[in-house]
């Protein structure tokens, strides 16, 4: 078959408009067909990973680090002191404060729901005298760094929806998440290394750890250069970064290169910006075999750092260890750096369970803020903690004097921020005296996300891309930017 009967058969309809958006096709189409819905492309014919309207105005971070606690830390537990309860322990959560809220399928065949007052002790710290439990004393000691956040609220209920609600502003897969917005938003710093590095981390506690799925760091509709790049914590950092054996560097530059020959005659053919997107993933992949091996290598680490980070930071894959190459790599101009931390979900045996996850992350997330201020690099890196919803003020299961567990809570749940536009040493929101309801500024995951893009000098109402004939966003149609959350 002659190379033009082939062409014919394999095109596709995407392809075939692809092609036909430039040349003289345009001419044809243009009265019933917008080339920018299928070319990727601007209508000045920028690459659509390049945002030369971006920023909208100043920023104040350049990168972001999101310590994702993944399966949900207890608020009530940890950040939002509730005192008051004690003296209601064991009675059932009243129907004024539930309000005919729905529940999980987990709890609501239970005939109480006991009122569980946290077990651990809670005290002010810093100059700003914010309430931090017992379990957390690094994060005590940066309390005037932070910006505790107490009244988040979602519409998600179990973890998979909330996870991916939070990480991408729906519950539904398939859309971009926030690594890939900003790398398609705003571009890289870096010419050797992703825009996006993904790390994810499971402590001593092993029981009931969520799944965490690779789309939660994809790029959705979004060009594919935009998506996450996962990091190992064994073996090679990246899978097949290393050439296979019998291939030196050379032979590895001159076979990208006859690739790149072939790639650029089939897109050119095609039209298919995924064809440019697989050039350039190619490239940076070469690029990663010099600078990734020199990142990952932090053995020219002082001592002090690593006592800092503490014992588990010289552990390849732990949290610490994560945490000590997130500053690495924000140091490095990757712009956006997500780690996920497994072990949250505690519907059983909180107590133990908890104190087992603090131990593993309070140290290495208190120290990671400490690092980059010392370094001044926090005023420019934003950093963010937290899950994808709280925990419950009552009892699943038994209630005995040392023992609980708690079910999923949308309602209201706490996460701290730091750094790059984030006013420091501020409690923002208040629940009520049972941490179930927020009882004074709310903070809807839109507006969480919303905030997150202004302060990389982002209008979220302005970040879209056209896919399907709809202009998408990553806050859809909602979010407000909680301004005295701002620096």
């Amino acid at each position: 078959m002659d190379p033009e009967s082939r062409l014919r058969l394999e095109i596709n309809r995407r392809q075939f408009f692809g092609r036909t958006s430039t040349g003289i096709g345009t001419a044809a189409l243009a009265s019933i067909l917008n080339p920018h819905l299928f070319s990727g492309r601007t209508d000045k014919g920028i690459p659509s990973g390049i945002r030369p309207d971006l920023p909208h105005f100043a920023p104040k971070a350049k990168r972001v680090i999101f310590l994702f606690q993944s399966g949900a830390p207890a608020q009530i537990d940890l950040f939002d002191h509730k005192p008051q309860l004690q003296k209601h322990r064991g009675t059932d959560l009243p129907d004024s404060v539930r309000r005919g809220q729905r529940i999980t399928g987990m709890t609501s065949r239970q005939k109480t729901l006991p009122v569980a007052p946290s077990i651990f002790k809670f005290s002010r710290h810093g100059d700003s005298g914010a309430w931090v439990s017992e379990l957390l004393p690094r994060t005590a000691q940066i309390v005037d760094d932070i910006a505790i956040v107490k009244t988040l609220h979602t519409e998600a209920i179990n973890h998979d929806p909330g996870i991916t609600f939070f990480q991408t502003g729906s519950q539904q897969p398939g859309r971009p998440s926030l690594g890939a917005w900003l790398s398609y938003g705003l571009g890289s710093e870096s010419r050797d290394l992703p825009n996006f590095v993904v790390m994810v981390s499971i402590g001593r506690v092993k029981t009931n750890p969520q799944p965490i799925f690779s789309r939660l760091w994809g790029a959705g509709f979004l060009p594919s250069d935009h998506q996450g790049v996962k990091f190992r914590g064994v073996g090679d950092p990246v899978l097949y970064l290393s050439n296979p054996p019998g291939v030196d560097h050379r032979s590895r530059r001159r076979m990208l290169d006859g690739i790149g020959q072939l790639n650029r005659l089939r897109a050119e053919a095609f039209g298919d910006p995924e064809i440019t997107t697989r050039i350039s993933q190619y490239e940076m992949a070469y690029k990663m075999q010099l600078s990734v091996p020199e990142l990952t290598d932090v053995s020219t680490e002082p001592d002090h750092i690593f006592e800092l980070y503490g014992p588990d930071s010289r552990k390849p894959g732990t949290y610490a260890a994560n945490c000590l190459m997130a500053r690495r790599l924000s140091e490095a101009g990757v712009r956006f750096v997500q780690l996920y931390h497994r072990g949250w979900d505690q519907h059983d045996n909180l107590p133990a369970q908890i104190r087992g996850q603090c131990e593993d992350t309070d140290q290495a997330s208190a120290a990671l803020v400490t690092d980059l201020k010392q370094r001044g690099l926090l005023d420019e890196t934003l950093v963010i903690w937290g899950g994808e919803f709280g925990r419950t003020v009552y009892c699943q299961g038994r209630l005995t004097e040392d023992n609980y567990g708690r079910d999923h809570h949308p309602r209201c749940f706490t996460m701290w921020m730091a750094g790059g536009g984030i006013r420091p040493g501020i409690s923002y929101g208040e629940t009520d005296d049972y941490s179930y309801n927020v009882a004074k500024n709310p903070v809807h995951v839109h507006d969480f996300q919303a905030t997150v893009l202004h302060c990389l000098g982002i209008d979220h109402t302005q970040l879209t891309f056209k896919f399907q004939g709809r202009h998408y966003r990553l806050t859809d149609i909602h979010g407000e930017v909680v301004k005295p959350l701002l620096a």
